[in-house]
């Protein structure tokens, strides 16, 4: 097991990374204002199954594989970049709709809020670059299994992102009737939306490999 320190140090870490805005906490918060606060928790469950792949590849080793080759990276860094370029585009375009117009949006299936969940995680490939180059840092070979202290220190980033995006799908449902009773704001929200979207893609596709 880690040690105490250990825990709290990669807790703290864990923290302040799932506070900061990213392809995560975008489709969530955009989803929980269209569909609402259900529909927010659903897509969690599918962020968190990604989690959960991320850290079983990390802990034993394949993730290595993902990093090791240029090209595998690239390709999901791509891929990534690729579609959120297509969300920003979708809120932007001529006739488009803003994310944050609940009644305007069509209303996915479970199965599906689940599914994309899951797909807008794996196609994040920081996680994976977070699971290979912090874990280390907190496993101490001395204190037993790598394995073992690999999977903990992964469920603990796991609980915490679970807690703070649950509470942040639950508050941004909440917003929801505030925005749409404000069309004024719509064009706004279109456009803020569309190039917060794109700025992260376009950093997503020319960060250089660590």
């Amino acid at each position: 097991m880690p040690s105490l320190a250990s825990l709290l140090a990669f807790a703290a870490l864990a923290l302040g990374m799932v506070l900061t805005p990213g392809p995560n906490m975008m489709y969530l918060v955009s989803r929980s204002i269209c569909q609402g606060r259900m529909a927010g928790l659903i897509s969690l469950g599918g962020v968190l199954l990604g989690f959960v792949v991320y850290m079983l590849s990390a802990a034993f080793g394949l993730t290595a594989l993902l990093l090791a080759v240029p090209f595998a990276y690239d390709a999901i860094r791509l891929t990534g970049a690729a579609y959120l370029l297509w969300l920003a585009w979708q809120a932007v375009r001529p006739g488009g709709r803003s994310p944050f117009a609940v009644r305007q949006l069509p209303v996915d299936s479970p199965r599906r809020l689940f599914t994309m969940g899951l797909v807008t995680n794996l196609l994040n490939p920081k996680i994976a670059v977070m699971y290979l180059s912090l874990l280390p840092q907190f496993i101490d070979p001395a204190r037993g299994s790598v394995l073992g202290q690999a999977l903990v220190l992964g469920s603990v980033q796991i609980a915490i992102s679970a807690a703070v995006n649950a509470t942040i799908a639950c508050w941004a449902a909440a917003v929801a009737g505030f925005l749409t009773r404000r069309p004024g704001f719509a064009l706004v929200q279109r456009w803020l939306m569309g190039t917060v979207l794109a700025a992260l893609a376009v950093r997503m596709a020319v960060e250089s490999r660590r």
